[in-house]
């Protein structure tokens, strides 16, 4: 396909230049004024990244600091989201089974993933595997609902329902330190072993090198109990979990460039090599697991960001290479083996820019382009090519009692496969409104002294469209046209309540506590539901129709400390009415909630900090799901509670900091299903030692 070639061969040359460019500007942009060299930058402000704030956004956001992941002992990016209001998870059970999110109702697919602020994209799945994504390199993870509050924010993060952002720790050094180093191992029940080491270099006073590496790997081969009927009544037997090891290797290479404390420059380079066994489902009294997948994840991104006094911009430009490749050795083919690979590529190109153009109103711009290709072994449609064109712009108004925003999307995409001919076209255009309100700060009832006390009342509306992944759109759905976009749309209505804050100090305690109240309501047209058809990796898509979503989220914070005593309590509660309303015909399924999403879900952290051993307790409580669309008796899974306890010390030795903890997860040995038919790991354990110095 020459059209694909040459579309190619531009957009690499634009993601040169747009990296060069990015590279070259900060050295012209510097003030080389006395004022410049007085404001050199400090260590810490190398450290420093600015966190979204859960009480001040438009939107729902919320975030689990590096502190309090390595608190509960985190392992993967689904271990840190789970606790989270609002966050359906699928877990197809074992440290290595496939680990996605679904957010309010909408869909895994809504669910859009950034590293740094840059997304990772996958056409074939629409959806990224989070068990993918390990937690040792992360300063923070957040989870925005509908849209995040950023004036430089790319197109694409723009388009999502919502965003998970995993951003990546800085290098911090004590003045006259040159080289940092992280090294740590974890090794737990059924052949868990993860090392990793963390190196950071200080390349002078403006420039440092971030290099961390991981390998973990697993058997899986952990034991459950097989009921044989549904009411968990009648006969059982423990058995072993079969075909469910796995090996991830990850490596992460990135530059850290601050020509001035206005302008930031950091050059990414991550791989991902993974080989996984796919559990089969148990079922009739077996499990059968013949497959297996290895996966390579190769990107290479640049992101330049400038803010000034009335104007910023930002460039992104990055170049993402995805392998996949599928193995059943007990296929019921006539050689009884097969074999699928597929492999992705996409250059992508975006840019943002902001005008403060009068007091407190704010005018902002975003485009992003990218080229994504697919091949294939498959004897139809083994060539793919999606270009996708989005564009953005957006007014705000902002005030210390009053936020407001609203921007339009435009979505262009257009498509072409190998065995149909013409291009396929999508063309949509998505709005957006939001606003922050702080009543008695606009009655003037409150001042900047009583602000951590105020209360604010957050709004948004927003409407979000979905082209089908290439895996829906080709391969497993008939006829191929069936298929058709998802829309969504989403209300949000809350209140933030920063109830308390006072800082401690040698003789007085610290305390804090807040609350936040979200009400919504989502409705999806034409919702793509996605089940597996016979394992893991092959699926089968269809439309739902219209699913109307009626929920309520609720977080509760609190924070006590003094001196080297500390309690830290989060309280979540969640409730999903998820309903889908295609058919009014269908009796057995109108009205029923969507596969999946229970009615009910919430949980409870508490850590406790001691001059001896810290503790910390988890828990989270799930109500009961249905895994078809049809709400019966057969097909619905029983309610969980899944605690979890750590105990922790850190040893302050001459070298540096030696960090000794330990886990036991289930606590209660509770035998549960996320998936049906998939069993999750009983009560195991863990330790994990870090030497930092």
């Amino acid at each position: 396909m020459r059209r694909k070639k040459n579309i190619r061969k531009i957009s690499l040359l634009l993601v040169a230049l747009i990296c060069e460019v990015a590279l070259v500007m900060p050295l012209s942009a510097q003030d080389t004024s006395s004022h410049n060299t007085r404001h050199q930058l400090e260590p810490v402000v190398v450290r420093r990244d600015k966190k979204p704030s859960p009480t001040l956004s438009q939107a729902p956001v919320q975030i689990v600091d590096n502190e309090k992941m390595e608190q509960s002992g985190a392992l993967l990016l689904s271990d840190a989201l789970k606790h989270m209001a609002g966050v359906t998870l699928r877990d197809y059970g074992g440290i290595g089974g496939m680990k996605t999110v679904s957010t309010r109702g909408l869909g895994s697919q809504f669910s859009t993933l950034a590293i740094d602020g840059v997304t990772v994209n996958d056409c074939q799945n629409g959806q990224v595997d989070l068990g993918r994504y390990m937690l040792g390199n992360s300063s923070y993870i957040s989870l925005s609902n509908g849209q995040q509050d950023e004036l430089l924010l790319s197109a694409r993060a723009t388009a999502a329902g919502s965003i998970i952002n995993m951003e990546s720790r800085k290098p911090f050094f004590y003045p006259g330190q040159k080289v940092h180093l992280r090294a740590g191992i974890e090794a737990g029940s059924f052949g868990l072993l993860s090392p990793s080491l963390a190196y950071e270099q200080r390349l002078g006073k403006k420039m440092s090198l971030s290099f961390w590496g991981n390998y973990t790997q697993s058997n899986g081969d952990y034991p459950f109990t097989l009921y044989y009927t549904a009411s968990h009544n009648d006969s059982s037997s423990v058995e072993n979990r079969s075909n469910s090891a796995m090996r991830l290797g990850t490596g992460d290479l990135t530059l850290f460039y601050y020509p001035s404390s206005k302008q930031t420059l950091s050059v990414k380079t991550h791989y991902v090599y993974g080989f996984h066994e796919l559990p089969g489902p148990v079922l009739y009294y077996s499990q059968r697991g013949s497959e297996e997948t290895h996966e390579q994840l190769f990107f290479t991104q640049a992101k330049y960001v400038s803010h000034q006094k009335k104007t910023g911009f930002q460039i992104i430009g990055k170049y993402q290479y995805t392998y996949d490749k599928y193995e059943d050795f007990h296929a019921q083919t006539i050689s009884r083996y097969l074999m699928n690979e597929y492999s992705q590529q996409e250059e992508y190109l975006s840019a943002s820019a902001y005008w403060r153009a009068f007091k407190g109103f704010t005018l902002s711009m975003s485009g992003d382009v990218a080229m994504a290709s697919m091949e294939s072994n498959l004897s139809r449609n083994n060539d793919v090519n999606r270009l996708t064109v989005l564009d953005a712009i957006s007014i705000q108004y902002h005030t210390k009692s009053i936020d407001i925003k609203g921007n339009l999307l435009a979505t262009i995409v257009d498509e072409e496969a190998s065995d149909i001919p013409g291009t396929i076209k999508y063309r949509k255009v998505s709005p957006y409104i939001g606003a922050i309100i702080s009543p008695l700060r606009l009655l003037g009832l409150t001042s900047d002294s009583t602000m951590q006390r105020d209360i604010r009342i957050r709004y948004f509306f927003k409407e979000s469209y979905r082209v089908p992944n290439f895996n829906e759109r080709y391969y497993f759905v008939m006829p191929l046209d069936s298929l058709r976009p998802e829309c969504a749309s989403q209300h949000n209505i809350g209140l933030t309540i920063p109830l308390y804050s006072k800082t401690g100090n040698d003789t007085i305690p610290g305390r804090s506590y807040s609350l936040t109240i979200d009400g919504y309501r989502n409705r999806v047209k034409d919702k793509i539901i996605a089940v597996p058809r016979q394992n893991m990796f092959i699926w089968s898509t269809m439309n739902l129709g219209i699913v109307d979503v009626t929920g309520l989220d609720i977080s509760g914070l609190y924070d006590w400390h003094y001196k080297k005593w500390g309690v830290e309590t989060t309280v979540t509660y969640s409730y999903q009415k998820a309903l889908d309303h295609s058919d009014i015909n269908n009796t057995k399924i109108y009205d029923n909630q969507i596969p999946y999403t229970p009615r009910h879900s919430g949980g409870a952290t508490v850590y406790i900090k001691n001059p001896w051993i810290n503790i910390g307790w988890n828990c989270m409580a799930v109500g009961k799901r249905y895994s078809q669309q049809e709400n019966s008796d057969a097909s619905m899974l029983p309610r969980y509670i899944d605690m979890g306890l750590t105990a922790d010390h850190t040893f302050e030795l001459p070298l540096g900091d030696l960090r000794i903890q330990a886990q036991v997860l289930n606590l209660l040995d509770e035998q549960y299903e996320i998936v049906r038919s998939y069993p999750m790991m009983g009560r195991n354990y863990r330790v994990k030692i870090v030497f930092e110095f």
